[in-house]
C-alpha cells in the first residue's frame, strides 16, 4: 500500500483540500519486469564454498560407507586371488623346470659314463671279481648298472687312476648315482640322487642285433653295444631314453 499526497478540492468530509487532508489511495505493488542481476564470479564463488564446506562438514552417511567399504572389499579379493594364481603358478613351473632339469642331468650322466666304458674287470670290496660291465632287468635289483668308465678328471693331481667305477641304484623312489674312490677293493662314497619320483625303471641291452634284460658279463662280448631306459614316473608319465656304450668298438668283443 502507497501513501499518496495529493491535495483536492473535494469537501474535507470527502478528504478533499479543503480540510487539507491526505487522501488514501490503494495501489497494488508490481515487481520489477526486468530480471534481478546475477551475483558475481566472486560472489558465486564464495556461495559454493559454503555450500561444499556445509556438505562436507556434514560427512557420509551409513549407506554410502556401506557401499564404500563392499566395492573396497571386492577389489581386495580380486587382488589376493590374482596374486595367489601369480604364485601357484610360479611354484608350479619352477618344480616342473626342476624335474626337467634333473632328468637332463641324469640322461647327460648316462650317456658320458656309458660312452666312456671300458672292458677292466674290478674286484669288490671283500675281494671278489666283478664283470667290467653289470646289467640288470631294473629297478628290483641292486645295483641296477655297474661300469668302469676312463676320462676321470684329476685336477688336483689326487694319487688315482683316471678310470672310475660307478654304479646306479634305485632308492627311496628315485634313481642315484655311485662312485667308488678306487677302482679295486674299497667302498663306495655317498650316494648322489639324480632324479626322484621314480616308480620304475628298466634297462635292456643291445649286441650284435638282438636285445636283452640283462647283462652279467659272462657272454662273449665284454660290454654291450647300446642300452634303452625305460622310467615311469609317480604320475604316470614314461620316458624311453637310447645310449651307446663305449666309444670304441674293439671294446664290445674280448
Amino acid at each position: 500500500m502507497r501513501l499518496i499526497h495529493a491535495f483536492t478540492d473535494s469537501p474535507p468530509w470527502k478528504g478533499g483540500a479543503g480540510g487539507g487532508l491526505f487522501s488514501w489511495e490503494r495501489r497494488p505493488l508490481h515487481r520489477p519486469t526486468h530480471p534481478r542481476p546475477l551475483p558475481s564470479r566472486e560472489g558465486r564463488s564464495k556461495a559454493d564454498f559454503t555450500l561444499v564446506r556445509r556438505s562436507a562438514e556434514r560427512g557420509f552417511t551409513l549407506v554410502e560407507v556401506m557401499i564404500s567399504l563392499f566395492i573396497f572389499g571386492l577389489l581386495a579379493a580380486a587382488g589376493v586371488a590374482l596374486l595367489s594364481f601369480s604364485v601357484r603358478a610360479q611354484t608350479a613351473t619352477a618344480a616342473k623346470l626342476d624335474d626337467v632339469a634333473a632328468f637332463s642331468r641324469l640322461t647327460s650322466s648316462l650317456s658320458a659314463d656309458l660312452a666312456q666304458a671300458l672292458p677292466r674287470r674290478t674286484r669288490g670290496e671283500g675281494g671278489e671279481t666283478q664283470p667290467a660291465f653289470f646289467g640288470a632287468a631294473g629297478s628290483g635289483t641292486a645295483p641296477m648298472l655297474r661300469l668302469v668308465r676312463g676320462g676321470w678328471s684329476n685336477l688336483d693331481d689326487a694319487p688315482r687312476p683316471s678310470v672310475q667305477k660307478v654304479a646306479y641304484i634305485y632308492a627311496n623312489g628315485g634313481i642315484a648315482r655311485v662312485a667308488y674312490p678306487m677302482v679295486d677293493g674299497v667302498a663306495a662314497l655317498p650316494a648322489t640322487p639324480m632324479l626322484t619320483h621314480v616308480r620304475s625303471a628298466t634297462f635292456r641291452y643291445r649286441y650284435d642285433g638282438a636285445w636283452s634284460d640283462h647283462w652279467d658279463g659272462a657272454s662273449p662280448a665284454t660290454l654291450p653295444q647300446a642300452l634303452e631306459l625305460r622310467l615311469k614316473r609317480d604320475n604316470g608319465t614314461e620316458f624311453r631314453a637310447l645310449f651307446l656304450v663305449g666309444a670304441d668298438p674293439t671294446t664290445h668283443a674280448n
